[in-house]
Formats: structure tokens, C-alpha cells, sequence
């Protein structure tokens, strides 16, 4: 779940960078969020509906639902933060390999925050993040890491979207996590949509015209991977899912190889971006390791 989160961000980057030419940052946020929450909505009657066939759905309790809905709609105002300080720092000139670059560094944030919540992560998992941060940096930075003003904004949504992620880890586990992932949509889409009228002027022939990238992070990088991530999320330690979560830069690459084969100008990977993909696939390997060591244990 959580690999394919990352497929699907990882080819959003583009897709956000080309819907700023039609619309403002707010615009965007709030159209790919309305797309989310309704692409979810058919997908709850569904799994419903397929449950009480089964004979295995049972109705939520009052207070499961109001934890639900409440989660959903903290969840929600993080997302629409992380967001938005990731399409403005785009908006306002961070080059999306950069932008990639700077906001997966929530995987050093989220073991970070895990201290401060007495979640120490395994020595195994803190070399993981640096070989991963060191992946990132040979696989998204091809010149020098200059920071400018836009880089900095950037950099506040790695640290929300680190707060997005452990808020996830702490309330989200026992609750229904597409539920979850519909409220924190339609909530990120009231949020976006007031600031909306108030600091932009959208237009529906604008929103049109941006529609392919519009309709393509509402459904496949909002809908689709953010409600996977909470899934995902559910069953796997938080750092070892920010790091799963960081592939999205690699597969950023992968995209852009098979894209441009299949246009028939095929673009290999540099020398740097093959040593990226072999750091980052180490860092996933190395956050296995606490987990066979621990079943070695049981076994003894």
C-alpha cells in the first residue's frame, strides 16, 4: 500500500508544476480535494455493502464515530498545511526535483517526533534515514543545494506532513481508515475553497483548462495514495513508513524513464541518479533488519 502510495506521488510532482499555470495553489488544493472526497464516497457504500453480505459489518458506535469524524478532520488541516506549503513553494520557484527532495525529509522528522512521544526507533531505523536522505539528495539535486526564500516554505510542509504522518500512527490505528481519508478530503476542501474566494480568483474556464492535472492528483495522488497511506500506515511503524513513503522521489525517476522511452526519446539514468536508486532500495532493506532480528529471538 504504501509502495504504491509513493508510485503515484512520485508522479505528481509534474502534474502539480503544470496545474500552477492555470490556477492558483488554493484553486488546485481545494478542486483535487473535492475529487478525493468524492471518488472515496462509492468506494464506503461498496466496502459497506460487500461487509453486510458477508455477515461481517457491525455499525460504528456514537463514539467511534465522532473519533472518526474528529481524526478525519484533524487530519484534514494538517493535509491542506502540508499542501499548500508545497504547492506554494512550487508556486513561488522551487524546481519540483528540488521540491521532491526537500519534502521527503519528513523521514528524519518522523522518528524525531517519535522520541518526543517516548516511540524510540531502532538504532537500524536511524542509519536507514541517513542512507535514505543521502539516496535522495544523489537521486533529486543535480547542482548545488542553494536555498533560496521558495526552498525554505518548502521545507515547513516536510515538517507538517511529519506531524500529518505520526498523527496518523497515534489516532488513526483502531478506526476506519477510508472514512478517515473522505473526511480529511472534504475538510482540506472547505479550508482551500474559503481561502479560495478570499485570495484568489478562480474561474471554472481556468480550472478546465488545468483539468488533466486536477483530475489526476484528486483522484490517483489524493484519493487513491493518501487513503493508502493511512491504510498502510495501520499495519507498519511510522519511520519505516515515511522511508517506504520516500520512494515517491525514486519512482519520480523510473516515471520519467518510461515516459520518455514510450515518447521515443529515451532519457537513462545519470551516474548520480543510479547511485540514489541503490542507497534508497539499502535504506529499505536496512529497516527489515530490526524485524528478523526480533523473529530470530521469537524463534530462540
Amino acid at each position: 500500500m504504501l509502495l504504491l502510495a509513493a508510485l503515484l506521488w512520485g508522479t505528481t510532482f509534474v502534474a502539480q508544476s503544470e496545474g500552477m499555470d492555470y490556477v492558483g495553489p488554493l484553486t488546485y488544493q481545494a478542486s483535487r480535494s473535492v475529487l478525493g472526497g468524492l471518488f472515496l464516497i462509492p468506494i464506503i457504500i461498496f466496502c459497506d455493502a460487500l461487509k453486510k453480505k458477508k455477515g461481517t459489518y457491525s455499525a460504528p458506535s456514537l463514539k467511534t464515530k465522532k473519533k472518526t469524524l474528529l481524526v478525519g478532520v484533524l487530519c484534514g488541516i494538517i493535509l491542506t498545511v502540508a499542501a499548500l506549503l508545497q504547492q506554494y513553494g512550487i508556486f513561488l520557484g522551487t524546481t519540483s526535483d528540488k521540491a521532491g527532495f526537500i519534502t521527503a525529509l519528513y523521514i528524519v522528522l518522523v522518528p524525531v517526533y517519535g522520541l518526543f512521544l517516548k516511540k524510540k526507533a531502532h538504532p537500524i531505523i536511524w542509519v536507514s534515514v541517513a542512507v535514505a536522505v543521502a539516496g535522495l539528495y544523489f537521486l533529486c539535486i543535480q547542482g548545488d543545494l542553494s536555498v533560496l526564500p521558495c526552498d525554505l516554505v518548502t521545507l515547513c510542509c516536510a515538517v507538517v506532513f511529519a506531524l500529518h504522518i505520526t498523527v496518523i500512527d497515534n489516532l488513526a490505528s483502531p478506526l476506519d481508515g477510508v472514512r478517515i481519508s473522505c473526511i480529511q478530503f472534504f475538510t482540506s476542501a472547505v479550508i482551500s475553497g474559503i481561502a479560495m474566494f478570499i485570495f484568489e480568483e478562480p474561474s471554472v474556464d481556468a480550472i478546465l483548462s488545468g483539468w488533466v492535472s486536477i483530475v489526476y492528483a484528486g483522484i490517483l495522488s489524493s484519493g487513491v495514495a493518501y487513503t493508502l497511506q493511512i491504510l498502510g500506515q495501520q499495519r507498519t511503524d511510522p519511520a519505516v513508513a515515511s522511508i517506504l513513503m520516500s520512494l515517491e522521489s525514486l519512482f519520480a525517476v523510473l516515471g520519467t524513464i518510461v515516459f520518455t522511452a514510450i515518447t521515443g526519446t529515451p532519457q537513462m539514468p545519470t551516474a548520480r541518479e543510479w547511485i540514489g536508486c541503490v542507497l534508497m532500495f539499502s535504506a529499505i532493506m536496512l529497516t527489515q533488519v530490526p524485524d528478523l532480528i526480533h523473529s530470530k529471538k521469537t524463534e530462540a
